[in-house]
């Protein structure tokens, strides 16, 4: 069964701040290992539609679709993949220095990956163990590039 995932990190930069690089989907090529390209509106809203197109090595290219469900400035952008009905969660709250945690997670919807995808995820990622290994290295990555952004 597949796991819910989850990384977070302190940024030394102000919840507005974290926000605009974070909340212009069209950068998620710059923040998130696999993302290759994101195709979508430049005000996202809930409903906001989105096309990504993931590489995870040289010939596994492949697009994914998906809505904005959650939209509140400066604290929260959430995401749902039409493909497999995971929901792509980051939520920033302020801390005590003026600076934002950043919690990036991964929800798996009630009724698990569909069985296409877990096939495709054993023969071509390497299995469900690796797979999740490599998202959830792939989150403390992208996390670790919003404060790079961020914070210079």
């Amino acid at each position: 069964m597949p796991n819910n995932l989850e990384a977070s990190i302190d940024i030394a930069a102000s919840p507005e701040k974290v926000w605009a690089v974070l909340s212009d989907l069209r950068r998620m090529p710059e923040l998130s290992p696999p993302t290759f390209k994101v195709l979508t509106s430049r005000n996202p809203k809930p409903g906001s539609f989105m096309v990504n197109v993931n590489k995870v090595s040289w010939w596994k290219i492949y697009p994914t679709t998906s809505r904005v469900v959650r939209f509140e400035p400066n604290k929260a952008i959430a995401f749902k993949m039409n493909e497999n009905g995971t929901t792509w969660t980051y939520e920033l709250t302020p801390t005590a220095t003026g600076g934002t945690h950043v919690v990036e997670t991964r929800t798996v919807g009630p009724k698990g990956l569909p069985k296409w995808l877990l096939v495709a995820i054993n023969a071509l990622m390497g299995g469900e163990k690796q797979f999740e290994s490599d998202l959830t290295r792939g989150m403390e990555e992208t996390l670790a590039k919003l404060k790079t952004i961020a914070e210079h």
